[in-house]
């Protein structure tokens, strides 16, 4: 063979490869703006035929394609899925391909591509500046659920998380007071409580009651970590509760929203929302949300009427796509009658009597915050929180020992709270690469400088509302001011071993330094009423302490969608200011008390990421050193009283367990139009005192720890029509650590009742128009959720009986 044929057949060879498509598609794919390669990214083509993953410089490559047209899409643990069309011609292809945070896409592809709105997901493995891989977490979505927001309806909000305890202080929902695992409800002081990542609380360390609860109508989603959240929220037991209001829209300069509902027993609640983004060309954007409420209502029982006034602003500026800049203002005020307590005679008698009608409740709360995020590239990130508390709370009445005694008139208790808080709280997430494989560094610190002045004393013999001392010279029962400062650093690391299993071991380092410098005093009163002596005790005392707490969680994810996890994290709650000193006609103090100590552990089966089902099964373990609470005994005078003191070594254990599911959707997923939605949503909790210095205690149950925990409920919905209906169940809790059952003349210790509740809502959206209809308790059931130990007390507190109503709405 010549060689002139030997060439032509090479030639002849070369164009049908051409011919037939024998080309190259490869690749680099990187982590965002920077040039770090990503290793072991799945490359998929049409749909997985044919597949590859990148090697350790992020290269990729397909050999022998034929010309055409092509998807390709990456799927990498922790990063952000890209996928794109290409069409090979006459040539080899290459490309490259920047991947994101996950963080900063997901929130969208939540949203669209469920096909059921459960109104419930969970918090993803990094979000938000903060690591939640192996935490039990749950995330409440308010606008996808059909419910009374409105009022506050805690019930219906929080239906979905399993183990809560709620304590139902009045109908309007104007303070939140959640519990669970046995820890204390009372203004939901076992939990962080923040809005928009910041605390809301009166003081985070010494007294972190929350008497500011933002309208759910303006929450966006609402965040709940559980114990494993002190590593990087603070110390408490309970966890995390987050209330992120609601963004401003992006594609409208402005939005209107007007919602009007009117109830049964007076209730009226009005709502406006304005929100909205100005572009310009360069990026830089600014956008704005800000609301206004107002509510009153006259309530189940006579002299239980409220007025309420809430503000916000949140404006933020936008400087380029990886940096901005905001602030958030709020202003909260309410003025409330409170009807007292009632005896469980008097409870049996006639739930809706009262007789206090002096009884009154005043809170003024501002909050501001300054948040500044900035993002290097995709790998590095960065936040700093500014925030601040200017706030009071007044409480004024008559409130003696015996609930039952008639009211004479004379001077009422007055107690006055002031806060003046700041902090400042930084951030720094960094996503690398070991070994090829994904990790995940976080490491935080905050300063916190809170002062709290508390003064106690005599107030007017009047009706009103009147918060101002008579007598400053002799009748101060005591003043107190407790100023403290709190210092810490956490760091937390998840290192993803596999694509499907994770570790994320914690630590955090706390300082905490508090005083107390003021005086107490006693004042005796002759027959008349009148003061015939008072005297007082200066008291000085400071407390500094130092402790490092670890914890480390495990998460490992067999397929897609389901994801069994596990953590152990150390737990710490420290005394109150409320624990040192405050004056209480039924309570005494132990002023050795000792800060609280313990560990929390989880482990669970849950869903991920499901469309027509979700279901969170999982077990937990609370072991409670040194638990403050109250011990009933008598005192030389055979007087009943209350010992508030370290009672022992609680441990409290059970099953949570919550499962949803669109049953019609399941039946027939084509359908669009139709959705039948069940759920249950049950916890069993054993728990008991191992060990107390306090004779009798040892073995006894722990108090707020009801043994059967349910909620369960159905919501069906045909286009844009929708209905729920939801039922309640809590079985016998005691309130203090003897387990008494009776509450005698006090009534603020004894067994809360085993009690049931139906609530039921409907809803009808079309164009711009909502309507909404709520019955709250439906059978009309009588029952109680609290015996408070001073206010709004003291005594039996009765819930509402059965309420209507009706909220009309409307967005421009």
């Amino acid at each position: 063979m010549t060689t002139s044929k030997v060439f032509k057949i090479v030639l002849l060879c070369i164009f049908t490869c051409q011919a037939f498509g024998q080309f190259r598609l490869s690749g680099i794919v990187k982590l965002g703006n920077s040039s770090m390669p990503i290793a072991d990214c799945r490359i998929i083509l049409n749909d997985g035929k044919p597949s590859t993953t990148t090697n350790k410089e992020g290269f990729f490559e397909f050999k022998e394609l034929s010309k055409g047209n092509y998807s390709l899409q990456t799927l990498s643990a922790g990063l952000a899925s890209f996928k794109t069309d290409i069409t090979i011609i006459d040539a080899n292809v290459e490309i490259e391909i920047v991947l994101d945070s996950l963080s900063k896409t997901l929130e969208e592809v939540v949203v669209v591509q469920k096909k059921t709105d459960f109104g419930f997901t969970r918090m993803r493995a990094v979000e938000s500046m903060g690591i939640y891989e192996g935490k039990k977490s749950e995330v409440i979505l308010p606008e996808q659920l059909v419910a009374n927001l409105a009022t506050n309806n805690a019930r219906q909000v929080f239906s979905r998380v399993a183990g809560l305890n709620i304590w139902e202080n009045d109908g309007a929902g104007l303070q939140l007071s959640i519990g669970g695992r046995g820890l204390d409800p009372n203004r939901t002081s076992n939990f962080n409580v923040r809005q928009n990542g910041y605390d809301i609380s009166a003081d985070a360390l010494g007294y972190p009651e929350s008497y500011y609860t933002p309208p759910i109508e303006a929450v966006g989603k609402i965040q709940i970590v559980r114990g494993a959240a002190s590593l990087q929220y603070g110390t408490q037991f309970g966890g995390l509760i987050n209330f992120v209001l609601k963004k401003p829209v992006l594609d409208k300069k402005i939005e209107l929203l007007a919602r009007q509902s009117v109830g049964s027993y007076g209730f009226y609640n009005g709502f406006t929302s304005a929100s909205g983004t100005i572009k310009k060309r360069n990026a830089v954007q600014f956008s704005y949300y800000t609301f206004f409420q107002y509510k009153r209502a006259d309530g189940w029982r006579a002299n239980s009427g409220l007025n309420s006034y809430n503000y916000y602003a949140d404006v933020d500026y936008n400087f380029s796509e990886n940096t901005s800049i905001g602030l958030d203002f709020t202003h909260s005020n309410y003025l409330a009658q409170q009807p007292g307590g009632l005896t469980d005679q008097m409870f049996a008698t006639d739930p809706r009597q009262t007789n206090r009608e002096r009884n009154w409740f005043k809170v003024n709360w501002n909050l501001w915050a300054v948040h500044f995020d900035h993002k290097f590239n995709a790998a590095n990130e960065f936040n700093l929180r500014l925030f601040g508390l200017s706030a009071y709370r007044y409480s004024l009445g008559f409130r003696p020992n015996r609930v039952a005694s008639i009211d004479d008139n004379s001077e009422r208790d007055l107690i006055k709270g002031d806060f003046l808080n700041w902090g400042a709280e930084a951030r720094y997430l960094k996503r690398y690469f070991i070994k090829e494989k994904l990790s995940v560094f976080l490491a935080g610190s905050r300063y916190y400088n809170g002062f709290n002045h508390s003064v106690q004393g005599l107030g007017s013999k009047g009706k009103s509302a009147d918060f101002e001392f008579v007598n400053m010279q002799e009748g101060i029962a005591n003043d107190y001011k407790f100023p403290n400062n709190n210092v810490s650093l956490f760091v937390e690391n998840i290192f993803y071993l596999s694509d499907k299993f994770s570790i994320t071991p914690g630590i955090r380092y706390e300082y905490i330094h508090t005083n107390a410098d003021g005086f107490y005093g006693n004042i005796l009163f002759d027959l008349a009423g009148n003061i015939i002596s008072s005297s007082r005790t200066n008291e000085k005392r400071t407390n500094t302490r130092d402790f490092v707490l670890v914890g480390v969680g495990l998460s490992f994810k067999p397929t897609p969608h389901l994801e069994a996890y596990g953590n152990i994290s150390q737990n710490y709650r420290s005394i109150t200011f409320s624990d040192m000193r405050i004056a209480n006609p039924s309570s005494v103090i132990d002023p050795n008390m000792k800060d609280e100590r313990g560990y929390s552990v989880d482990l669970g089966l849950r869903t991920y990421e499901t469309s027509l089902y979700n279901f969170d099964i999982s077990a937990f373990y609370l072991n409670y050193n040194n638990r403050i609470g109250e011990v009933q005994f008598y005192d030389a005078s055979n007087r009943v009283l209350r010992r508030r003191s370290n009672i022992g070594q609680a441990v409290i254990m059970g099953l949570e367990s919550y499962a949803e599911a669109d049953f019609l959707k399941l039946a027939n997923p084509e359908s669009k139009n139709l959705s039948g939605v069940l759920f249950v949503n049950l916890a069993l909790i054993h728990s008991n005192y191992k060990a107390s210095q306090i004779a009798g205690i040892a073995g006894n149950q722990v108090e707020f720890v009801p043994a059967i925990n349910l909620k369960s409920g159905a919501r069906l919905s045909y286009k844009n029509l929708k209905t729920s209906f939801q039922y309640s169940y809590l079985s016998n809790q005691f309130t203090e650590a003897t387990n008494a059952i009776d509450g005698g003349v006090s009534a603020v210790v004894g067994l809360i009742p085993a009690y049931h509740v139906m609530d039921y809502s409907i809803s009808y959206e079309i164009k711009k128009y909502k309507i909404e209809g709520n019955i709250n308790n439906l059978t009309n059931n009588i029952y109680f959720t609290r015996r408070a130990t001073g206010y709004p007390g003291p005594g039996i507190l009765p819930s509402d009986g059965r309420g209507f109503f009706l909220t009309l709405s409307v967005k421009i």
